[in-house]
């Protein structure tokens, strides 16, 4: 396939993705995500509001429908805060696994505290920490067998958000990769994510250095509720002699843990094929 129909295929799925946020400004009636409390009763109830009082006997909450419920402490699992919406008598928990796509960063923010830890494809695990509301630091390495533990390589991935309002974030970040060779690679990135964190669309830029080398990047994605437990997301990325990738798939939402399974598309490579994409992540 010659480049100029590669980098029109690649640009015109980015900009099908950015787009795709053109639903999420339409889904602003689902609302952001809100804090509210979790009742949960020992014979199995669970029950989503705000508390009007409680004292050391009861606790007396107003669900979303204006229902009063009395519990009684001593009927009580749990009672927490957490973040989501009631929608059509459902509770949708938001995408904790906010800050990435499938394996580009979005323009959201770790919070101060938070702590995202995964694995992409099985071999390469990481860790992000929140050290304030907008920046965070995070790295990992490979988990592959034959390297000395002196000359393992590592990256750094440090975050800082510039851009926090209701339907659109902004970010900068750096991705660099200590290799064996005591040589540096990496991409220095900004991007900007523009919708809610269950419809959203991400487009992304960055310097890719190696060495002497260096060449642009561009990337473009979306991501979209469908139910409570599943999004569909896209990720797509052309670079330097207009090669790229396309890739789709889902993330299943769990209460912290999310599961990515995906298909992505090497463009300019010759044949065509299609390699797996499978990603977890827990965010504490």
């Amino acid at each position: 396939m010659e480049i100029k129909k590669i980098v029109r295929i690649v640009v015109a799925a980015m900009v099908i993705a950015a787009l795709s946020a053109g639903t999420i400004f339409a889904a602003e009636r689902q609302g952001q995500p809100a804090e509210l409390c979790e009742l949960v009763l020992k014979d199995g109830s669970r029950l989503f509001g705000t508390i009007e009082r409680e004292s050391p006997d009861e606790v007396v909450l107003r669900t979303q429908a204006g229902a009063v419920v009395t519990a009684r402490r001593t009927e009580i699992a749990s009672l927490r805060m957490v973040k989501g919406r009631i929608e059509k008598g459902e509770f949708f928990r938001q995408d904790l696994h906010r800050t990435r796509l499938f394996f580009a960063p979005t323009g959201r923010s770790l919070r101060r505290g938070e702590v995202s830890f995964g694995v992409f494809q099985f071999l390469a695990p990481f860790v992000q920490v929140g050290v304030t509301d907008r920046f965070s630091v995070g790295g990992g390495t490979p988990l592959l067998f034959g390297f000395d533990e002196s000359d393992r390589p590592f990256w750094l991935t440090p975050k800082f958000q510039v851009l926090d309002s209701t339907n659109a974030q902004a970010a900068v970040g750096l991705l660099h990769l200590f290799n064996v060779d005591g040589d540096g690679a990496g991409i220095a990135y900004g991007v900007s994510t523009f919708g809610n964190t269950d419809n959203a669309g991400t487009l992304g830029a960055g310097l890719a250095y190696s060495g002497n080398d260096r060449g642009w990047i561009v990337m473009g994605g979306g991501e979209g509720r469908v139910s409570r437990h599943v999004k569909v997301m896209t990720e797509n990325y052309v670079w330097k002699g207009g090669d790229g990738i396309l890739s789709g798939g889902v993330r299943f939402l769990g209460e912290r843990l999310s599961a990515d399974l995906a298909l992505a598309i090497p463009l300019g490579a010759g044949d065509f094929f299609a390699f797996p994409v499978v990603n977890f992540v827990y965010v504490f």
